[in-house]
C-alpha cells in the first residue's frame, strides 16, 4: 500500500521510519519531509494550506492512507476535507482538533465535566488582563489561546513579567490572539500521557516526560522540547486509572455532545501532584520529541494500528511494546528558541553509528547538493533504547561527541530527575 505523511519534523521522520518497517508498505510520500525522510520516502513540496492541491496529488498517486503529523492542518480541518473525497486519514476532525486549537475550548469542557485542571480566567483585552494581574498570586501562568507550536506559555514570577507576557501575546508573537488565559500555577511534576483512538474506543500509547526549558536544570525559556524519556517515572496503575476516568473519558463525552468522535493520537499534558493528575493541555497529535522517544519501543505494526483506527477496529488490535527504556536528546541551532542562523551545514553525520537500539531522526534539516543543512530551531533527535536510562543517555552523548557540530547545542541532563537522583 501507499502511505502519505504530512509534516517535516522529527515526529514525522520517526513515524515515517516506523511505517517503513511494515511489510504492507510499497511507497511512502512525505509532505514536505526533511533531509532524513528523503532516504526512505519521496519528499513532496506542496503548500499544505492548499487542501485542493494536496487532495489532487493524493488521488493522482492513489495513496491509500494519509497520516497527519502536525497540529495546524488538523485545526484547519484537513481531515474533514479529505474525507469528503473518500480518502482514508488518520487524525481528528476540525471540531475535535479544537482541544489544541483553543485552550479556552478545552477549559470550558473541563469546567462542564469537572475535569481536574488549574483555576483560570479568560481575558479579551490587555487592560482587563493587566487589571487582573494586580491582584493575582505569583507565580502565575499566562497562555495564548491559539496555536503556538508549544511555545505560547509563560510562567511569570512577578507582575512585571506577566505584563510582558500579555503584551507579547496580544501584539501577535504567536499570531492573531483574541483571548488569553491566566491560570493558577500548579506545583508538581509534568507528564505526557498518550492514547490512540478510533472514534469508538481507545487504547493507551505509553507515557513520557518532556524537558521544555532550554537550559539544563529545566531553566530558561520554553521551547518545543529539548528531549524526553519514556516511560515516565511517575506512572503507576492507580495514576493511570485516574487519568483515564477523571480526564480522558469525560473529555470524550464532551466532544461527543458537540457531535465529534475522536480519531487519532491524543496527547494529554498533565501536572501530577501527590499522585493526582491535573490537565494542563491537550495536543491532538503525538508530541515532539515524545513521538521520537516512544515509537522506537513499538513492537506492533504501526500501519495495522493506523488502519484499525480509520476503520473503527482498534478493539481488534493488541499494541505490543519492547520492554526497554528510551531517551531522546534534541540538537538545536545556536540561539534557539530566539533568533538563529539558517542554512548552516551539518558535517560529520557519516560518523554517527546506529544499531537496532539507536536512532537518529531529522527535524529542521534540508538536503541540498549532496549536503545537509540546518534550517530550523530544533534540528536532530538522537534516541537510544536501553535497560536503563543512564546507559541510553551515555550512548547518545557519545554519538553527539562524534557529531561535534559547532552550529548547535543540546542539553546533557535529559532525564536527570530519574538518572541522577
Amino acid at each position: 500500500m501507499k502511505v502519505g505523511i504530512i509534516g517535516s519534523g522529527g515526529r514525522e521522520h520517526s513515524i515515517c521510519q516506523t511505517v517503513k518497517k511494515s511489510n504492507k508498505i510499497d511507497e511512502i510520500f512525505c509532505f514536505p519531509g526533511n533531509a532524513g525522510t528523503k532516504d526512505i520516502a519521496e519528499n513532496v513540496n506542496i503548500d499544505l494550506d492548499s487542501f485542493e492541491i494536496l487532495k489532487n496529488f493524493i488521488l493522482e498517486k492513489k495513496i491509500d492512507l494519509i497520516i497527519v503529523g502536525p497540529e495546524k492542518p488538523l485545526v484547519n480541518g484537513l481531515v474533514d476535507y479529505l474525507e469528503k473525497f473518500k480518502i482514508k486519514v488518520f487524525g481528528p476532525n476540525k471540531i475535535a482538533a479544537q482541544l489544541e486549537g483553543s485552550k479556552i475550548f478545552t477549559k470550558q469542557i473541563c469546567e462542564k465535566y469537572k475535569i481536574p485542571t488549574a483555576h483560570f480566567g479568560i481575558f479579551e483585552t490587555k487592560n482587563d488582563a493587566k487589571k487582573f494581574l494586580k491582584s493575582t498570586n505569583y507565580p502565575t501562568v499566562i497562555k495564548a489561546d491559539n496555536l503556538a507550536s508549544g511555545k505560547g506559555v509563560y510562567i511569570c514570577n512577578s507582575e512585571k513579567e506577566a505584563i510582558v507576557a500579555v503584551e507579547e501575546i496580544f501584539n501577535g508573537k504567536f499570531g492573531l490572539t483574541k483571548n488569553i488565559l491566566i491560570e493558577e500555577f500548579l506545583k508538581g511534576e509534568e507528564m505526557s500521557f498518550f492514547t490512540i483512538h478510533d472514534g469508538k474506543t481507545f487504547k493507551t500509547f505509553d507515557t513520557a516526560q518532556d524537558h521544555k526549558r532550554v537550559l539544563e536544570g529545566d531553566k530558561g525559556k520554553n521551547t518545543g522540547g529539548m528531549g524526553a524519556y519514556s516511560p515516565s517515572r511517575l506512572i503507576n496503575k492507580d495514576l493511570k486509572n485516574k487519568i483515564i476516568y477523571k480526564i480522558i473519558i469525560p473529555t470524550l463525552k464532551g466532544l461527543k455532545e458537540l457531535g465529534a468522535e475522536y480519531k487519532g493520537f491524543l496527547y494529554t499534558g498533565l501536572m501530577i501532584i501527590k499522585n493526582e493528575p491535573y490537565l494542563i493541555e491537550y495536543n491532538v497529535r503525538m508530541g515532539d520529541p515524545e513521538c521520537q522517544t516512544i515509537l522506537p519501543k513499538l513492537k506492533s505494526d504501526i500501519t495495522d494500528i493506523f488502519l484499525a483506527c480509520c476503520e473503527e477496529k482498534l478493539d481488534k488490535i493488541d499494541i505490543e511494546w519492547i520492554d526497554k527504556k528510551s531517551l531522546c536528546i534534541v540538537v538545536c541551532s545556536k540561539g534557539y528558541p530566539d533568533a538563529f542562523k539558517k542554512n548552516v551545514e551539518i558535517e560529520n553525520l557519516s560518523k554517527i553509528k546506529l544499531d537496532k537500539d539507536k536512532y537518529l531522526f531529522h527535524a529542521g534539516t534540508l538536503y541540498k547538493e549532496s549536503k545537509i543543512y540546518a534550517i530550523g530551531g530544533r534540528v536532530l533527535n538522537f534516541v537510544s533504547l536501553s535497560e536503563d536510562l543512564g546507559s541510553a543517555r551515555d550512548e547518545i552523548i557519545n554519538n553527539l561527541d562524534k557529531l561535534n557540530w559547532d552550529g548547535g547545542f543540546y542539553r546533557k541532563d535529559i532525564g536527570y530527575k530519574v538518572i541522577d537522583r
